[in-house]
């Protein structure tokens, strides 16, 4: 066993005992090598272990040995980021609550975790970010918030046939938005039953993904039901400021967010990175490290 393989299991075992503490409620490993059955007997830390894995197979197969297990993009984000995305990808699917202490591991994909940190549900990541802006209100879907942000990932990740795309994409208050709004171009999703235009159906999530090409906004109902393509949103407020460098796209997803009630996606074109707007104001940043080309 090589140096760096001890110190990689000393670090983990350190993480275990960290995470069997009373104060701690959930143990979030993101990485997808299972921690071996030989650490983890006898823990405590076993009945709070929480997978984020990349692969959905894994995924399935930690569920049916009844480890609790979730599944985000294998893009190469920053171990920051990752730690985000699975935050969110968790509590949209109700596994940890308001208050929850969690003990996230991480590192680089394809490596072995390297990095620990703490994080209080309701607290904040970073001083940009706070966890509870992702916590909307009733009104949305959790499900729904979720897929459009891992879907929004994927375009900013991938762009369109190797080109960089970027896209907003406005969910809930869908009358407000439509007032504040008109159409660009030819609606694609026009004439489709509102069964056949959920975002919860992987095939309209790759038909966004096709027609993300388009300008324009997406507008989506809180159910995850796709109404328009292509919109031009036209809501316009001074009082908004956004940060400098931040261009057409953000302004309008910052403009239109204040006023109505609605939550905004916004892929740069630019960097692929993806920042969602509520009331004005950038309430989670998501970065790429390295676009595919």
């Amino acid at each position: 066993m090589s140096d760096n393989t001890k110190f990689d299991r000393e670090f983990l075992r350190s993480a275990l005992s960290l995470a069997a503490k009373s104060d701690v409620d959930h143990f979030l490993y993101i990485c997808d090598t299972p921690i071996s059955p030989d650490d983890l007997r006898g823990k405590p830390a076993r009945k709070k272990l929480v997978y984020a894995v990349t692969l959905e197979p894994l995924a399935q197969e930690l569920l049916r040995k009844k480890a609790h297990a979730l599944v985000i993009p294998a893009y190469d984000y920053s171990r920051t980021e990752r730690v985000k995305v699975a935050l969110v990808s968790a509590l949209s699917q109700g596994a940890f609550k308001e208050g929850d202490l969690v003990l996230c591991m991480t590192g680089k994909v394809g490596r072995a975790p390297d990095m620990l940190m703490q994080m209080r549900i309701g607290g904040s990541l970073d001083d940009r970010l706070a966890i509870e802006g992702v916590k909307l209100g009733e009104e949305f879907n959790s499900q729904v918030v979720d897929a459009l942000i891992q879907l929004a990932l994927q375009i900013g990740q991938e762009g369109f046939e190797g080109h960089p795309i970027g896209t907003i994409i406005t969910i809930g208050d869908h009358t407000s938005v439509l007032e504040k709004s008109r159409q660009l171009t030819i609606n694609p999703f026009q004439g489709l039953s509102e069964s056949e235009r959920n975002v919860l159906d992987p095939k309209i999530r790759d038909a966004i993904k096709n027609f993300s090409v388009l300008d324009g906004a997406f507008v989506i109902r809180e159910d995850g039901v796709v109404l328009a393509a292509g919109r031009y949103l036209s809501a316009n407020d001074d009082t908004v400021k956004i940060p400098l460098g931040l261009g057409a796209r953000h302004a309008a997803s910052a403009g239109i967010t204040s006023s109505t009630h609605c939550i905004a996606l916004t892929v740069s074109q630019t960097s692929g990175a993806v920042r969602l707007f509520k009331g004005g104001n950038i309430v989670l940043e998501l970065h790429q490290t390295a676009r595919r080309t």
